[in-house]
């Protein structure tokens, strides 16, 4: 009996200290995958500051080791803002002092402004003329606002047309210096600088280990690889009729950047007469073709930028000729009848309507 109530008691034992391993390890795996859960459920952390004359957001969709990334991404805008500017004097401005400077001298740039001056010109020659970063006399001459009433008198116009050609805009790569050729020139640098400061602030994300996030400067907005379940990012393309915010239609995004151009972002009305911001720098008015948006669609921000004006002064079918030529790069127009036109990379897969008001054309 003794030996019997003593097998007992160990088999007791026994299965008594399986049951404690298996509820232990159960807790183990119980606990892993929580946290496998968590990590893959990662809340967004996002941080916005109004630089370059927008509201700038950035959300990061995975964990941020770096407590400073925002601060370091933010500073860089701000880095970009101050050297390209031409709307706050400030003694950082490069552009500034080659505006001072037209018809007189070089002025030493920095490899960043020198990067975006090259990249306008490569546009100016691209375009014809059309996409013109030395557009600055007309710019001033407009001063497209909303409380604006005035148009300005065509003799004014006439004088500054003479004052813009990307011709005249002289640069030294080995030195990284420019020149404007004539007095009075002005490099405006607004169709551009932002999506390279776009494209700074996703390296500066990259290099910190920063998988999966949105950059949203004022509607360029650029994404980091998918999200993070691996699906695509779904952005909404602005309904150029309606407030920021209300879409006609959502594009799927991977690694790639939207910027769109139109009529809807600064404009001002006139004795009935609707006058934007996008001027053709051989008229000196507004672009007046039958086009009130162009969404670009490309791996990098200051090429979907520059794009958008391009093709927008292109119009519908020089423009959609052009995109066709450019590899990884695809458009959407709509025009002012609200048809929706896409390139050939716009399809149903990665594009569709959700304000039934616009049709898309096939």
């Amino acid at each position: 009996m003794l030996e019997r109530h003593c097998h007992m008691m160990c088999s007791k034992t026994v299965y008594r200290t399986f049951f404690i391993v298996l509820l232990s390890l159960l807790v183990l795996l119980t606990g892993c995958s929580a946290q496998s859960i968590n990590k893959q459920e990662q809340e967004p952390t996002s941080e916005t500051q109004f630089l370059m004359g927008t509201v700038c957001k950035i959300t990061i969709y995975d964990e941020v080791k770096d407590p400073a990334i925002f601060e370091k991404v933010f500073a860089r805008i701000a880095e970009i803002e101050n050297r390209m500017t031409i709307n706050k004097d400030t003694v950082e401005s490069e552009i500034i002092k080659l505006n001072t400077a037209a018809g007189d001298s070089y002025v030493q740039l920095s490899p960043d402004t020198f990067y975006v001056m090259e990249k306008a010109k490569y546009y100016a020659d691209l375009s014809g003329g059309k996409f013109d970063v030395t557009i600055g006399p007309l710019v001033k001459l407009w001063d497209i606002t909303p409380e604006q009433t005035v148009v300005p008198e065509q003799a004014a116009i006439d004088s500054r047309l003479p004052q813009i050609s990307s011709q005249y805009l002289l640069l030294n790569k080995e030195t990284l210096t420019a020149k404007l050729a004539k007095r009075g020139m002005i490099v405006d640098l607004g169709a551009i600088a932002k999506g390279y400061a776009g494209d700074e602030a996703g390296r500066i994300l990259t290099e910190a280990g920063i998988r999966h996030a949105i950059i949203n400067l004022g509607g360029n907005v650029l994404t980091l690889n998918t999200k993070p379940d691996g699906s695509a990012w779904r952005i909404g393309v602005q309904d150029p009729y309606k407030p920021r915010g209300d879409y006609i239609g959502i594009i799927s995004l991977n690694h790639q950047t939207l910027v769109s151009s139109g009529t809807y972002e600064r404009y001002f009305i006139a004795e009935g007469k609707h006058y934007h911001h996008l001027l053709n720098p051989f008229t000196g008015y507004p672009e007046d073709n039958s086009l009130v948006s162009v969404s670009i669609v490309t791996r990098n921000s200051i090429d979907g930028d520059a794009l958008s004006t391009t093709i927008y002064m292109l119009g519908l079918e020089e423009g959609m000729a052009m995109i066709e030529k450019l590899p990884e790069t695809e458009a959407i127009f709509i025009t002012d009848d609200k048809k929706v036109y896409g390139s050939s990379g716009i399809t149903s897969d990665n594009f569709e309507i959700t304000n039934d008001s616009y049709q898309l054309q096939k």
